[in-house]
């Protein structure tokens, strides 16, 4: 991806980031400058750096009855999104304070996508102590590659038991610090997590998908089907 689409995938359109390079490499222009050396019409071009200023991208000056143009500051394409990020703050704070009306003594959540997928292990690494058994390590591949979410779970001082299959013993899952792994010759392409009053199932043979269940009774039982099965596997 060139620094084109780049700026494109930032918020600016083909010719909004045709015309805010110019600017950059050439410093102050008028409008018919920029026109000829983009070949682009005289109003077009003022029109997209119309746009262009609206965004804070451009600005202009006056020099001898004539309107220079030149570009702001790259960082400025991080205002809409500081200005989204404020919002947000704001709108989860507010959120968080809303009560529901009545609470069941369950609650199901489906989570679907390498998105969810996210957003469930944020709930994960809430957790001191988690319980899997039929671990595969593919929601470790998913995102674990640069070693960031590793650091992440020794710094929150996560502990987890892991049951997988023998054939997943030299998978990268299975050299995490405070991770503790046993092996049971079973065949299973779904992974069983308990932690706190939750039971997770999540299958990511193809596009991720979790089931979490949120229930004090089925978490107990959940746990102790699991140290059943800690004390059958091997090291």
């Amino acid at each position: 991806m060139d620094i084109q689409e780049k700026l494109q995938k930032a918020g600016l359109t083909g010719n909004e980031a045709k015309v805010y390079l110019e600017l950059l490499k050439q410093g102050e222009l008028s409008a018919n400058e920029l026109a000829k050396k983009l070949s682009l019409d005289r109003t077009l071009t003022y029109t997209i750096l119309n746009h262009l200023i609206k965004k804070g991208m451009s600005s202009y000056v006056l020099k001898d009855n004539k309107k220079l143009f030149k570009a702001e500051s790259p960082e400025n394409l991080l205002n809409p999104i500081k200005e989204k990020e404020v919002l947000i703050v704001d709108l989860v704070t507010q959120l968080s304070k809303i009560k529901k009306i009545k609470d069941t003594p369950y609650e199901i959540r489906v989570y679907e996508g390498k998105e969810g997928l996210r957003t469930f292990n944020k709930l994960l690494f809430k957790q001191k102590e988690i319980s899997s058994f039929g671990a595969t390590g593919r929601a470790y591949d998913y995102f674990y590659e640069n070693q960031a979410l590793v650091k992440e779970l020794t710094k929150r001082g996560f502990d987890a038991r892991v049951i997988t299959s023998p054939k997943y013993r030299e998978h990268t899952m299975t050299k995490v610090k405070r991770v503790k792994t046993k092996y049971l010759d079973i065949k299973s392409e779904a992974t069983t997590s308990i932690f706190d009053e939750y039971v997770s199932i999540h299958i990511l043979t193809q596009s991720p998908l979790i089931i979490l269940i949120k229930n004090k009774e089925i978490a107990e039982s959940y746990k102790s089907h699991f140290e059943i099965l800690w004390k059958s596997a091997k090291k």
